[in-house]
């Protein structure tokens, strides 16, 4: 009952069909807010707390998951006059349609992204979010932030080391947030477009409210966020403002979600 209450309240999310599989876009308003460790116990690169401001975007419901995956890479392999790289349509340690999609590297993560893009051709340029936008995502847009993705009570909205057996788990089987968000804390971690800089959010602070911050420095390391089902130990990875990074690489608790711009910058008919 939890969970469609805080559905009938949410936005309502946008029913889009690729290579036979549908998945759900969910609008998010922009607006400004408070990014980063706002309670003073996380590591530095999550602090400080600066003022950001965000346009209107649009965010997956559930990370992407195994059957749209497969759906989109089993496209046909050539779109028009674009050629398109092949991709594994079966990547994933843990299988499961409805399970996130891991064991993607970046690279293969961007030929998804064209090929996606290419099948729906209605303007939605999909892309991987910014960190700035998976934040004020987890955080439920501009609400009272809880300490997890929609709740205070851990095991309410993630899967993590001690419920999953430390595999993933099929999407949306926990409480969403309060745009209708699944799985935002825990069952993978999500990739963010942004390159991990430790002191990005020092250099942030010192320009006021930061307009679509996204870090394009190039480094070793891409930004990462939420934690996974494989966490065990520390429980400050599933906090919305905690920030990591890593090699953006194959690994079977790293996944991704989509992101999209708005067509012309407004989002309509959407509450």
């Amino acid at each position: 009952m939890i969970t469609e209450a805080l559905l009938a309240a949410a936005p309502t999310p946008v029913p889009l069909t690729a290579g036979g599989h549908t998945f759900r876009m969910v609008p998010v308003r922009g607006g400004e807010f408070n990014m980063g460790d706002e309670l003073g116990d996380l590591l530095y690169w999550s602090r400080p707390v600066h003022r950001v401001q965000l346009d209107d975007f649009w965010i997956g419901q559930f990370p992407v998951t195994q059957a749209l995956w497969r759906a989109v890479a089993q496209s046909d392999k050539e779109i028009g006059s674009h050629p398109v790289t092949t991709l594994d349509p079966d990547p994933s340690f843990f299988k499961g349609d409805h399970r996130p999609v891991e064991q993607v590297s970046w690279q293969e993560i961007q030929i998804f992204l064209n090929k996606l893009n290419l099948l729906l051709l209605q303007g939605w340029n999909f892309r991987l979010p910014t960190e700035a936008e998976w934040e004020y995502a987890a955080r439920g847009g501009n609400v009272i932030p809880t300490r997890y993705s929609g709740s205070d009570r851990l095991e309410a909205i993630t899967w993590w080391g001690e419920n999953s057996h430390e595999e993933t788990k099929p999407v949306g089987l926990k409480q969403p947030n309060a745009l209708g968000l699944f799985d935002l804390s825990g069952n993978v971690w999500e990739l963010c477009a942004d390159w991990f800089n430790e002191d990005f959010y020092s250099e942030c602070a010192k320009n006021g409210t930061v307009l679509n911050p996204k870090n394009d420095s190039e480094n070793t390391w891409r930004v990462t966020r939420g934690g996974s089902s494989t966490t065990i130990d520390d429980l400050q990875y599933f906090r919305v403002c905690a920030r990591y990074g890593g090699p953006p690489n194959r690994y079977n608790n790293l996944g991704f979600r989509l992101v999209a711009s708005p067509a012309n910058g407004i989002l309509t008919n959407h509450h």
